[in-house]
C-alpha cells in the first residue's frame, strides 16, 4: 500500500517508520526543510529508542521516503494521514489550524479517490469539519473517506508500543474504508476496535484522562502517607493487585508532563464546557498535578528554609525517561522556583540537556555528569527517572557539601539508603537518616 504521512513529530514519524517496517511505502511530508535533509539520511530529529535504526533500514530497503512538497508526497497515495500537531491554546482548547490546513492540501493535492486517517489527537467533532473542507475544495469526481484512528504511543518506548500495542482504534462510517485500514495495520498483531468516528475521537482523550486521574489520585495519597508515615508504594502494590484497579499509573512522584497528558485533559475540560457540562473530576485532576510539581521544593524548603546562595543539584530534566522532550516537564517548574530563591542550580540529565537550554532560565547550570553535578551541592534534587540516576553510585551522594537528597520519582530502596551516609526524601515514604549524625547548618 502507498501511504503519505503528514508531520514528522512524535507521532508522525514513528508511524510512518512503523508502517514502512510492516511493508508498506511510505512518503513522511514536513514543512521543516532541514527536519527533511536530517531524516533523509536516516537521522532522526527526536530522540525516541530504536527509531533511528528503523529509519535507515527502510531508507535502505527503499520503502520510506522524505519530502517537504505535498504535491510530490500525494502522488498516488492510496492513504495519507495527518500526524500534525494540535497544540494548546490558551482557554486549553486544541489549535486545529495546522489540522485543517492538510485537509485543504490534501482536497487541492490529489488526482484519485484516497482515504484520509487522521492520527492528530483531535477534539470530538473534527472530522466531521474535515469532511466539509474535502467537499468543499474536492476536484469533481474525486471523493475521500474520513477515517478517526487515534494513537496510543508512549514516548520512550513508541517503537515498541506500535509493535505491542493493546488495541488500535478505527472509527469510520465507510465500512470499506474501515476494512482497509484494518488490512494496513493486519501485520502489527495487535487487536483492532471500529466504531464511529466520535466515538473515536473521544476514546482517545477518555484513556489519557483516566490515565492522568490515576496518577493524581495515587498522588494524593502519597501526600496524605507522607502526613501519616505510611508507604505509599506498599498502598500502590496492594491497590494494583486488585485485578479492577490494576497496578498501572500508580507510581506516587511529581506529577505528569509531556505532550499529551497535560494537553488532552485541559482540552477534554474544554471539549465538555462547549456542551456546557462542568468536568469538574478532572479539573481537579489538573489542580492535584499542578500542585504536585511542587512538592519536592516544599520538601527543601521545610529543611533549607534559605536558598539564597545554596548549591542545588537537580538530576534529570526530560518529562520522563527515554526520551527529550522537555514540554510540561516538572524540571520547568523546580528550576524556575529555584532561581527565584536565590540558588545556584546545577542540573544533569543524559539526554534532554540541548533541549532545556531553550526552555529553561538562562541562570541555570549544567554538567557533564552526576558527579560533578553532586559534588559540593548543598540538596540533590531528583526529578527523572532516568537508568543512569536510578543505578548511580549511592556513595557519591558522599561528595555533597550536605548529602540532602529529596527524590521526585523513589528510584531508591529505603533499607538501602539507610546504609548511606545521606539524609534521603522520597514521595509518600517515610524519611531516612542513614548513618548521619550531622545536622544542617
Amino acid at each position: 500500500m502507498k501511504i503519505a504521512v503528514v508531520g514528522t513529530g512524535y507521532v508522525g514519524l514513528v508511524t510512518g517508520v512503523s508502517l514502512s517496517e510492516i511493508g508498506h511505502t511510505v512518503t513522511c511530508i514536513d514543512i521543516d526543510m532541514k527536519k527533511i535533509e536530517m531524516m533523509q539520511k536516516g537521522i532522526s530529529p527526536i530522540y525516541e529508542p530504536g527509531l533511528s535504526d528503523m529509519m535507515a533500514k527502510n531508507i535502505d530497503e527503499e520503502r520510506l521516503y522524505f519530502t517537504a512538497s505535498h504535491t510530490e508526497g500525494f502522488n498516488n497515495a492510496d492513504v495519507i494521514y495527518i500526524a500534525v500537531g494540535t497544540p494548546e491554546n490558551e482557554d486549553g482548547s486544541a489549535d486545529l489550524n495546522s489540522v485543517y490546513k492538510v485537509a485543504l492540501d490534501i482536497a487541492t493535492n490529489i488526482k484519485k479517490d484516497t482515504i484520509l486517517v487522521t492520527k492528530s489527537t483531535v477534539p470530538v467533532g473534527t472530522n466531521n469539519k474535515i469532511k466539509e473542507i474535502l467537499q468543499k475544495n474536492l476536484e469533481k469526481g474525486l471523493t475521500v473517506s474520513v477515517v478517526s484512528n487515534p494513537e496510543f504511543l508512549k514516548e520512550g518506548s513508541a517503537i515498541y508500543d506500535s509493535f505491542n500495542g493493546d488495541r488500535i482504534v478505527i472509527g469510520t462510517e465507510s465500512e470499506d474504508a474501515g476494512d482497509i485500514l484494518e488490512e494496513i495495520n493486519k501485520p502489527f498483531g495487535v487487536p483492532v476496535f471500529r466504531t464511529d468516528v466520535k466515538s473515536a475521537e473521544m476514546i482517545k482523550y477518555a484513556s489519557n484522562a483516566f490515565l492522568a486521574t490515576k496518577i493524581s489520585f495515587i498522588n494524593e495519597i502519597s501526600n496524605i502517607c507522607d502526613r501519616l508515615n505510611a508507604n505509599v508504594e506498599d498502598v500502590a502494590k496492594g491497590m494494583g493487585m486488585d485485578k479492577r484497579i490494576g497496578s498501572q499509573f500508580l507510581n506516587a512522584g511529581i506529577g505528569y508532563g509531556g505532550s499529551c497528558f497535560p494537553k488532552d485533559t485541559k482540552a477534554l475540560i474544554q471539549i465538555a464546557g462547549n456542551v456546557h457540562y462542568d468536568f469538574e473530576l478532572l479539573k481537579g485532576v489538573v489542580n492535584v498535578n499542578r500542585k504536585q510539581q511542587n512538592v519536592l521544593i516544599e520538601k527543601l524548603l521545610e529543611r533549607l528554609s534559605d536558598l539564597k546562595g545554596r548549591r542545588i543539584a537537580v538530576l534529570g530534566l526530560a518529562f520522563k525517561p527515554n526520551t527529550d522532550d522537555m514540554r510540561e516537564a516538572a524540571s520547568i517548574v523546580v528550576t524556575n522556583r529555584l532561581v527565584e530563591k536565590g540558588a545556584e542550580v546545577i542540573a544533569f540529565d543524559p539526554i534532554a540537556t540541548e533541549n532545556a537550554k531553550n526552555i529553561l532560565r538562562p541562570e541555570v547550570n549544567y554538567s557533564e555528569s552526576i558527579n560533578e553535578a553532586l559534588l559540593g551541592s548543598d540538596a540533590a534534587l531528583i526529578l527523572t527517572e532516568w537508568d543512569d540516576i536510578k543505578n548511580v553510585d549511592l556513595s557519591l551522594f558522599s561528595t555533597m557539601k550536605y548529602p540532602l537528597v529529596l527524590d521526585g520519582r523513589n528510584c531508591f530502596d529505603l533499607e538501602e539508603m539507610r546504609n548511606y551516609r545521606v539524609e534521603y526524601h522520597s514521595v509518600g515514604r517515610p524519611s531516612v537518616s542513614g548513618i548521619l549524625s550531622e545536622v544542617l547548618s
